[in-house]
């Protein structure tokens, strides 16, 4: 996990109108190590939903316990996640409640499957009610309240998502995390996707920090950025309250990564 490195900060704002986002890529999922050895199998339809692979849980473990000895746990107030199995086991193997001793008294932030933050989509048909009555058994702590659990709206059945496409999704996908009163969340998802919300982003990011904070992520990597809504006066936001009232401003961050 990288930890994020306070500068000299050039701009301030209003703590009103900044949140805190922590991206995270999801483990090394079975899709990854076929498509290692041929590139031809991160289509196939049987990869389509991979689970994490022996080394991709072992890398959630990781990220899990660098969460918990950071402190980062304790600051998280939601857990957004795409809602295919790979980001599920790995939101919620990172971020979820245990039965173990270590959970003790920790208050975990809930975990939100939200349809906007699904990986790229293909030509391939997926049964959205099937798929979302089954990950409801397995994670039933996960909220499935942003999933229409019908036809899967998003499947174009004759071409595959353009970039194009992928960034007018997360342009909605990010004017719909304003609408969250959170200041502080995680997103949990595939590895193009991060690197398309971090394009539709980087306009507004220092020069110096573009080319490493829009770099490839790794299997499990965590990358914490500080966006800024401009759109809204001060008296204007009803996005989020301060944490602390005496805290008009804060400064921005940048990226060690």
């Amino acid at each position: 996990m990288q930890k994020m490195k306070t500068t000299t900060a050039q701009f301030t704002y209003p703590w009103q109108l900044c949140k805190t986002v922590h991206l995270v890529r999801h483990g090394q999922a079975m899709h990854n190590v076929e498509g290692d050895i041929n590139r031809e199998a991160l289509l196939s339809p049987h990869l389509f939903d991979a689970q994490l692979s022996p080394l991709g849980l072992h890398q959630v473990g990781k990220l899990r316990n660098d969460v918990h000895a950071s402190g980062l746990l304790k600051r998280i107030e939601l857990v957004v996640t795409s809602p295919l199995y790979r980001t599920m086991q790995t939101a919620f193997g990172v971020f979820g409640s245990t039965e173990s001793n270590e959970d003790a008294g920790v208050n975990h932030p809930q975990i939100m499957a939200v349809e906007l933050c699904r990986d790229r989509m293909g030509v391939r048909p997926c049964d959205m009610r099937r798929r979302v009555s089954e990950c409801q058994a397995l994670f039933p702590s996960i909220d499935f309240s942003m999933m229409d659990g019908e036809d899967d709206s998003l499947w174009n059945p004759h071409v595959r998502e353009s970039e194009e496409e992928m960034a007018a999704r997360m342009v909605l996908f990010i004017k719909w995390l304003w609408t969250r009163p959170e200041q502080e969340i995680v997103i949990v998802s595939h590895g193009i996707i991060l690197q398309q919300i971090l394009n539709v982003l980087e306009n507004d990011c220092h020069p110096t920090a573009r080319t490493a904070l829009c770099k490839r992520f790794d299997n499990c990597e965590l990358r914490s950025v500080v966006i800024v809504d401009k759109s809204l006066k001060v008296a204007d936001s009803q996005l989020c309250s301060p944490r602390n009232a005496a805290k008009e401003t804060v400064l921005r961050e940048e990226v060690s990564v």
